[in-house]
């Protein structure tokens, strides 16, 4: 590839990026109070949300259902089709509905509307058509309309899924904020990899007891200490006197002695230790 069709193709992907977050930054600035009103209908409702669409819409349907449900809104994805065929089971009165459409005439939800209301269903839609048979007929409707997709031929959902995962992303963080979600419900939910351990991790949930550890004293001999660390297999030796840690003797504190040249014969572990250890 030459230099030039290299700088073309970068271009052209910071153009794509550019333009989804002029999109959100537009929608941004038409953000009125039916996002609010959207998270009042949700948290009138002990139960659960339902999110929905069709397509790539519902791949991000998908994602805004795993936010909610990891920030104190439990949430299920359904899809459309896979719901007029059983799946409308998951429902229980009053759950509420986020659906999903660019044009707002996705056939899949429309078939749904007259069932939703069955179950009392409550109905958000994330449109990108506020004149559509869609947002005509939801309770509350968020503005999710872009002026052109990002890709080069205009057709492929790029810059409109972008903007209603961005509204999805906005209205879990005013639940977030409504149910005074806190850190430590946030690790209640994400036990698991990194975020798990940095929010649940503690001292007690690694630390080996007193009884587990070689322990000595300040005057023991240093043949003694190589016993002590060599039995309890943890590479060091605690140093205690009055009941206090006053020093810690590792592995690497022996090899260092050894390697001085210094006569070792008779060393205590107060010459040795390392005092007040953190």
């Amino acid at each position: 590839m030459t230099d030039s069709a290299s700088l073309e193709l970068q271009q052209l992907a910071r153009n794509v990026l550019e333009a989804e977050a002029r999109a959100i930054s537009s929608a941004a600035q038409r953000l009125d109070k039916r996002l609010v009103e959207a998270a009042e209908l949700i948290l009138r409702h002990k139960g659960k949300v339902v999110v929905s669409g069709m397509g790539k819409s519902g791949l991000i349907g998908q994602k805004i259902a795993a936010t909610l449900s990891s920030t104190g809104t439990p949430a299920v994805f359904l899809h459309p089709a896979e719901a007029l065929h059983g799946d409308l089971g998951i429902y229980q009165k009053g759950d509420p509905t986020i659906l999903l459409s660019k044009s707002g005439s996705t056939l899949e939800l429309l078939h749904l509307l007259p069932l939703l209301r069955q179950f009392k269903s409550p109905v958000i839609a994330i449109v990108g058509q506020m004149e559509s048979p869609l947002a005509e007929k939801a309770d509350v409707v968020l503005d999710g309309t872009v002026q052109c997709e990002a890709d080069p031929l205009n057709l492929a959902p790029t810059t409109s899924t972008t903007l209603s995962l961005a509204i999805g992303d906005a209205l879990a963080c005013v639940l977030m904020q409504a149910r005074n979600f806190k850190p430590e419900d946030f690790a209640r939910f994400h036990p698991g990899g990194q975020l798990g351990r940095n929010l649940l991790l503690r001292v007690a949930d690694i630390m080996h007891r007193k009884e587990e550890v070689a322990t000595i004293s300040p005057e023991t001999p240093l043949h003694e200490v190589v016993i002590a660390i060599t039995k309890y297999a943890h590479g060091a030796a605690c140093v205690v006197q009055d009941g206090k840690l006053v020093g810690i003797i590792t592995d690497g504190d022996l090899r260092r002695a050894l390697q001085s040249g210094e006569g070792i014969r008779g060393m205590r572990a107060d010459a040795l230790m390392t005092k007040n250890p953190i």
